[in-house]
């Protein structure tokens, strides 16, 4: 039974996402590729047996995206070249300083190179791009420093490594670039659309759930806002490894990503704006109806503007192109901003009344102030979610603003070359 449920569950995840299977045919055919070096006598012999290496950095370095594999290969081979080259270098000075002291500057400089290496690693900008490499480094130096101390065909044995992880890493981009590609860059575009989707659903939910007491709504689109929340990592190395990425698509090699994770914090910014929100509707200390009725109107415009305005961005971030609406939009969220000000002030006489006789007859109807502080606390909220949407629509702005300059800046490298091709044909 449990055999079946497995089986169910891996057809279900198989089918909901095509791609994680195109992703496993993929590596078992870089893999049986590469393993016909061992039954193609020439190329094995070429090697000197080490073919091993080529099919280690195909399970090393073969990942699901095309920036992602690139990353890795071109950090694999930039690494066993430097390190093999020092290696080298090493073995060839430890030898001149005699048997006696050999094994000091081997030593030594594992010791000092291995250090800088491994603390070049902390270095922000370096973590981000070469750490995977300075691992590597660490790795290949070492061993064929120690390797050269007791094998006399160094020079070999360092050629032999290289050509079969350059043979390993050519074999991978080949197959992660040609066959069915999923890239990072569209990755990460996609990414950034469907948590603005959420966020919208998000917010337009808790809001209407809490003033029309509707439980009808669907419980995953008023959690969306968590998915926003927990994006951060995966934004973050999606943008990294789409800087490693060529062009394609709509997206140059020099597309502006690391304006999506300023999208992306600003999207967190209204996301944990929502989940007070939610925590405030979902408190135990309620407002009183007529409170909530007298704000009900303002409220939904508010929040009914606000989704509109996200929903508008995702528009205009899918289609990279500015919106012609979201001018427009912003203002009616500001004017609903400013009448839910308007309420806010006239529950002032529901707490502090005047002493006419009009009044003191109405007194008896006060609301306690504890049953005002929480509708008044979700006001609150709206009204600062409101303000971080348009930090959003400036980072969208900009994301566009950046394409486009990006494109424009193509576009005039193309020129020549098509003049160019053009006159060579006459």
């Amino acid at each position: 039974m449990k055999v079946r449920m497995f089986l169910k569950q891996a057809w279900d995840m198989g089918a909901n996402d095509p791609r994680k299977v195109i992703h496993c045919i993929k590596v078992g055919l870089a893999l049986t590729i590469v393993s016909l070096v061992y039954f193609m006598r020439p190329l094995y012999d070429g090697v000197g047996g080490n073919a091993m290496w080529a099919i280690m950095t195909v399970v090393v370095v073969f990942e699901r995206t095309v920036g992602a594999t690139l990353y890795k290969c071109l950090n694999r081979v930039c690494a066993t070249c430097l390190a093999g080259f020092l290696a080298v270098g090493v073995h060839w000075i430890a030898s001149q300083s005699g048997d006696r002291f050999e094994p000091f500057v081997v030593g030594a400089s594992i010791f000092i190179l291995a250090s800088i290496a491994t603390f070049s690693r902390f270095i922000p900008s370096v973590k981000s791009m070469f750490d995977y490499g300075a691992m590597i480094f660490i790795l290949t130096f070492s061993i064929v420093a120690i390797s050269g101390y007791r094998v006399d065909k160094l020079f070999d044995l360092a050629h032999q490594r290289i050509s079969t992880i350059i043979i390993g890493t050519s074999l991978c981009i080949l197959v992660i670039m040609l066959v069915c590609p999923i890239w990072s860059g569209q990755e990460l575009h996609s990414l950034t659309v469907r948590n603005m989707d959420k966020l919208s659903d998000s917010l337009d939910g808790c809001v209407r759930q809490y003033f029309t007491n509707s439980n009808g709504e669907d419980d995953q689109k008023l959690q969306g806002y968590k998915c926003v929340l927990s994006s951060k990592a995966s934004e973050e190395s999606m943008a990294n490894f789409a800087r490693w990425e060529p062009s394609h698509g709509r997206f140059n090699f020099r597309h502006p990503w690391k304006q999506y994770l300023k999208i992306g914090a600003s999207m967190r910014s209204c996301a944990y704006c929502i989940e007070a929100l939610n925590s405030c509707i979902n408190s135990e200390n309620q407002a009183a109806e007529s409170i909530k009725k007298h704000l009900s109107t303002s409220c939904l415009k508010v929040s009914s503007s606000s989704s509109s305005a996200i929903k508008e961005l995702a528009e205009s971030v899918k289609k990279m192109n500015k919106s012609p609406t979201i001018d427009l939009l912003v203002e009616e969220m500001n004017s609903a901003l400013e009448e839910l000000h308007n309420d806010l002030k006239s529950l002032s006489h529901l707490l502090n009344p005047s002493t006419t006789a009009e009044n003191q007859i109405s007194a008896t109807g006060l609301v306690p102030f504890m049953e005002i502080i929480p509708v008044v606390t979700l006001a609150s909220i709206l009204i600062e979610i409101s303000v971080r949407i348009e930090a959003l629509v400036g980072s969208v702005e900009e994301l566009v603003k950046e394409s486009e300059m990006k494109d424009k800046i193509v576009a005039k490298g193309e020129k020549p070359e098509g003049t160019m091709k053009a006159l060579q044909r006459v």
